[in-house]
């Protein structure tokens, strides 16, 4: 069994974890389109590297003995990219997503898009966010039930002046500026090694200055030092893994006194390596310091979960009662404000 599979649970326990609504607040688009999605648009431009969708499949999700690594889960999200650099296919899939996540049983979602990815053809930036703002509006048409917000990520590797080119273009599209689904918060992501949150203050200060909820991937794959950093010097009141923190007793005392949000992602923690194979998750410790947590899916299609495979994933190790507690209070921790969560237009 892989350590990211559920232990079973029983029908009652399911139907309750299944029935109950659920907060989606760190979930990639890119690591998130349906398998099926990219596989009609590879076909479409006859760019299919495999010849059925089950074996596409293998190049797409993580497969037995690929586990452990960072980098073999990263370059599950290369295929996508070569079909969503055009607005239609950036609208189509996110639209995708947000259909998957409601299936799911959620019902705030926060999807994280990193722009810049995906204007290899053409697109700006500001084209590129747009695109996938398009198909969060035709979600919400669908699915008037669904709280909906974007998340904006500026990439490490492409440097702290393209990080701020990038807040100034979530600014643009912020949803309290808009009568329609936008921007709602700012984020870096990446290798982390070498690209300490320090560095990124300035783009941070003008996501801040605009209003935008700070969140920042930290302690998956560095030091404990970068979660402190992310806390200290980039003003975040959420954090994406923050895994090394369960190391540091004064820095788990810090998140719980200011309520500062983990953003838990149990099954790709254990994909990545993050979380070695056989432990446990540190979403308990989390808990036991009165750390806020999120359950969060990160990649779906990558992972091969969903929201309902999350909640039990995290029940088999708090239990039921946790995992439901945790949903109705992170519904308080997303960055969609109240005032901007307005009926489909």
């Amino acid at each position: 069994m892989s350590p990211a599979a559920p232990t079973p649970a029983s029908p009652e326990a399911a139907a309750r974890l299944r029935s109950l609504p659920k907060v989606e607040l760190h979930q990639h688009v890119d690591g998130s389109i349906p398998a099926e999605v990219t596989w009609d648009l590879m076909r479409h431009y006859r760019l299919n590297p495999a010849p059925t969708l089950d074996e596409m499949r293998r190049f797409l999700e993580m497969q037995p003995g690929e586990e452990g690594t960072l980098l073999a889960y990263l370059d599950k999200m290369h295929y996508p990219l070569w079909v969503t650099q055009f607005y239609e296919n950036i609208s189509r899939v996110v639209e995708a997503i947000c259909r998957s996540a409601v299936e799911a049983g959620v019902r705030t979602l926060e999807l994280r898009y990193a722009p810049l990815i995906h204007t290899y053809a053409g697109l700006t930036p500001r084209q590129s966010i747009r695109a996938a703002l398009s198909g969060m509006n035709h979600a919400r048409r669908a699915h008037p039930e669904l709280k909906l917000g974007l998340i904006v990520i500026a990439m490490r590797q492409h440097g702290p002046h393209i990080a701020k080119v990038l807040a100034r273009q979530a600014l643009a599209e912020a949803q309290h500026l808009h009568e329609r689904t936008g921007v709602v918060g700012f984020d870096i992501a990446g290798p982390e090694r070498g690209n300490p949150p320090r560095l990124f203050r300035s783009a941070y200060e003008i996501a801040r200055l605009g209003s935008l909820g700070l969140t920042a991937h930290a302690g998956e794959d560095a030091p404990v030092e970068y979660v402190w950093q992310a806390v200290d010097e980039l003003g975040v009141s959420r954090v994406g893994h923050g895994c090394a923190a369960v190391r540091d007793r004064d820095l788990l005392r810090r998140l719980a006194r200011d309520r500062i949000t983990m953003e838990v992602c149990l099954s790709s923690n254990y994909h990545t390596g993050a979380v070695p194979p056989g432990e446990p998750h540190p979403l308990s410790a989390f808990l036991e310091a009165g750390v806020p947590v999120a359950l969060c899916c990160d990649n779906s299609t990558v992972s091969r979960t969903d929201a309902q495979r999350e909640s039990l994933l995290a029940a088999s190790q708090v239990g039921v009662e946790t995992v439901e507690r945790i949903h109705r209070e992170a519904e308080a921790l997303t960055f969609i404000r109240p005032e901007t969560a307005l009926p489909p237009q």
